[in-house]
């Protein structure tokens, strides 16, 4: 990723911030769900989700890991930093939530830290060629037998045809990366060339545009 790129999605998401509920959310509160399920967090885990955004997610995770566990987070606009840390407060999680602003592919945080580490509609965020980048951190930051769930904008797979949506999101991608800023992406073969061990793999759609949630594990 160029340095223009963490300032370009910093700024942007920082001007959404207090409105991404409704921009973004709301249709994406299904998958980004099922792919909580899927992760099947338990108590007393520690947890990392990548672009917590409103921290919705973080709500979720951190009834799950209950008060023996503990959530981290990070993001890259400290719009929703703000906003993810008053809807923590309100629900009383801070106590067992660490939010930060940084860049995850340089996580700040040690080798084998996390036993399970999420990240929804954020890797397809990145330049392809960051991705793998991004799950070598993740990978790194995982203890053994840790797991990872992602859920991101899916490429057709072989022998199928688009939809007209995905076409035009794809084509204003292209064109306009600064509204489009992201791109769909194989996320299972991304996964598997970070030689993560995939395990599960759920196929959704939204608004016609196909959704995939990658659930695996580190050796």
């Amino acid at each position: 990723m160029s340095d223009s790129h963490p300032a370009t999605n910093q700024s942007f998401y920082d001007r959404i911030s207090h409105a991404y509920d409704l921009i973004s959310d709301a249709g994406e509160h299904k998958a980004r769900e099922r792919g909580e399920q899927a992760l099947s967090v338990m108590e007393g885990e520690r947890v990392l989700e990548i672009g917590f955004g409103t921290g919705n997610t973080m709500i979720h995770l951190a009834t799950a890991v209950g008060e023996s566990g503990c959530v981290s987070g990070i993001d890259v606009s400290p719009g929703m930093l703000a906003v993810a840390t008053k809807k923590l407060a309100a629900k009383g999680f801070s106590g067992r939530v660490d939010l930060c602003v940084g860049d995850a592919r340089k996580l700040p945080y040690e080798d084998n830290s996390f036993d399970a580490v999420f990240a929804s509609f954020t890797l397809e965020l990145f330049p392809p060629e960051d991705i793998p980048e991004v799950l070598s951190e993740i990978a790194r930051v995982l203890k053994p037998g840790g797991r990872i769930g992602v859920v991101s904008m899916a490429t057709v797979k072989e022998g199928q045809t688009p939809s007209e949506l995905e076409k035009t999101y794809i084509w204003m991608h292209e064109h306009f990366p600064h509204i489009v800023d992201c791109q769909p992406i194989d996320v299972v073969q991304l996964v598997s060339d970070a030689g993560l061990n995939v395990q599960q793999e759920i196929e959704m759609t939204i608004w016609s545009m196909p959704v995939r949630c990658v659930v695996a594990t580190v050796a």
